[in-house]
């Protein structure tokens, strides 16, 4: 059934339920995010080879920050590794990454490896993915106010020559279609500050499922929901 659906272009995906699923098995939180980790990246592999051209994860939050030290601690130390994996996946699958988000907080080690991560595969054909790392949806929107205030105190711009498209070239996700489909796992029902300004016709899909225990069955199932909806405003410009 697979070959007859209409695939989404872009998906957005929301990682939630590592800790809980973790638990669950009476193993701690971080087991949890490193069991997602490899989840990501066996996701990136079936999207792609289904005919999704652009997939956007969430693997940190501005809040995140909030959550215990040693919990922090440990999410950049897989970030870290997952950086080293990460390129050699794209090597492989022609894969072209880029990270969203505000990464002046990020340690310096981890911002260079972002950079030669991104610098080693922007010419990739294969799967755009975006990972969102230390991101905040309103936190993008107020760096592309800033940039846009800047602008017209220059001169270089007008207030009255601002459009959708100026802001829009102004956020992270600069260049890229908006996602057709969002997932959110374990049962979850809010967007987190996620892509706030991206997600305007964004069809949502919420699943039980924690993010560990997700495959390219249930991904297939996000899809089929979203070929069954009826989307009247068509969502996205095609390019």
């Amino acid at each position: 059934m697979g070959e007859e659906l209409k695939m989404p272009r872009h998906v957005a995906i929301i990682l939630d339920g590592n800790g809980r699923w973790a638990k669950a098995k009476g193993m701690p939180r971080n087991y949890g995010h490193v069991q997602g980790a490899k989840t990501v990246e066996t996701i990136c592999e079936d999207a792609y080879k289904m005919g999704i051209q652009y997939l956007t994860v969430y693997a940190f939050s501005t809040e995140n920050w909030s959550r215990p030290k040693d919990e922090v601690d440990a999410l950049m130390k897989l970030l870290r590794n997952y950086m080293k994996t990460c390129l050699k996946t794209a090597e492989k699958n022609r894969m072209c990454v880029r990270v969203l988000g505000e990464k002046s907080r990020l340690d310096e080690d981890i911002r260079t490896r972002i950079q030669e991560l991104e610098e080693a595969t922007k010419n990739n054909d294969g799967l755009h993915f975006q990972i969102a790392i230390n991101y905040g949806g309103r936190d993008e929107i107020v760096r592309a106010s800033r940039k846009l205030a800047r602008a017209v105190a220059a001169g270089e711009l007008r207030p009255e020559d601002i459009t959708e498209d100026t802001v829009s070239n102004l956020l992270d996700t600069a260049g890229i279609p908006e996602p057709d489909l969002l997932i959110r796992t374990c049962n979850e029902q809010r967007l987190s500050n996620f892509l706030l300004w991206q997600l305007a016709y964004t069809e949502f899909y919420i699943t039980p499922v924690a993010w560990p225990d997700f495959t390219k069955k249930e991904l297939i199932k996000a899809v089929e929901a979203y070929n069954h909806r009826d989307r009247k405003l068509g969502g996205l410009k095609a390019e």
